[in-house]
Parts: C-alpha cells; structure tokens; sequence
C-alpha cells in the first residue's frame, strides 16, 4: 500500500462508525400507535429528552470533526488562507464558523419562520459551502 492512500482506511473507518451509530439509533426509536415515533424519547426515563433528531444531530457533528481529522490525515497543515474576511484561516476555522453561523441560522429560523428546519438546514449548507469557499 503506497503511503499517499493510507487515509482511504480511517475515512472507511468513520463513514462505517456514522452508519452504525445511525443504524443503532433507528433500533431504539419507540414505536406509537403501531407506527415509529421519530421525535419520541430513545431512552425513556434518562437525564435527558434525546431524541432521534437530537442524537443524529450531534452523531452528525462528530461526523465533521472525524472526517476534518482524517483530512488533516491525508493533508497535513491545514492549508491556511487569507479570505474575505481579511485574517489567515485554516480548515478547522472554517469549520468551526460554518457550526456557529448555522447555529444562528436554525436558532433565527425557529424564532421567525418556526419549527419546519428542513429550509434552514438547505440555508446552512449554502452557508457552509460560501464560508469553505470564500472565508
């Protein structure tokens, strides 16, 4: 195995650890009325409402990271860039203020519009791909 390809194993790696956490959440959805409750509780009883919405949300976010990890893996150094802003950003930056600015999207979405999220997650992807592009 040439050392230029090492990084196909860990992204193999964590695109089979998401399908799995996935995979094991859809195994705890609690069933309602003899159909599947998406928004119901997947531990009843626990310290916290988690949800199946809540939990693909934060398995999602663990998702970035790893696959940010297995990037600086495959390219090291994080390939720094002075964008529009005007300061010196690296990918992790990046990153970081796309989580942050689609926080705020979703968080002005409920505020506004209300609960229906599916626009203002199409909006944080725009934004998201806009910051990697221009920031």
């Amino acid at each position: 195995m040439t050392t230029t390809r090492r990084w196909q194993i860990p992204l193999v790696a964590v695109l089979t650890a998401y399908a799995l956490g996935i995979w094991l959440l859809t195994a705890q959805l609690p069933i309602r009325d003899g159909e599947v409750d998406w928004t119901g509780s997947l531990f009843p009883g626990g310290w916290m409402a988690w949800s199946f919405p809540a939990a693909l949300f934060f398995l999602t976010i663990f998702l970035l990271l790893a696959l940010m990890a297995v990037w600086e893996y495959a390219r090291p150094g994080g390939h720094p860039r002075v964008g529009m802003l005007g300061f010196e950003t690296t990918r992790g930056d990046r990153l970081f203020v796309s989580l942050l600015g689609s926080a705020f999207i979703h968080l002005a979405w409920l505020g506004l519009v209300g609960p229906g999220l599916w626009w203002a997650l199409a909006l944080s992807v725009v934004y998201a791909v806009g910051v990697f592009r221009y920031v």
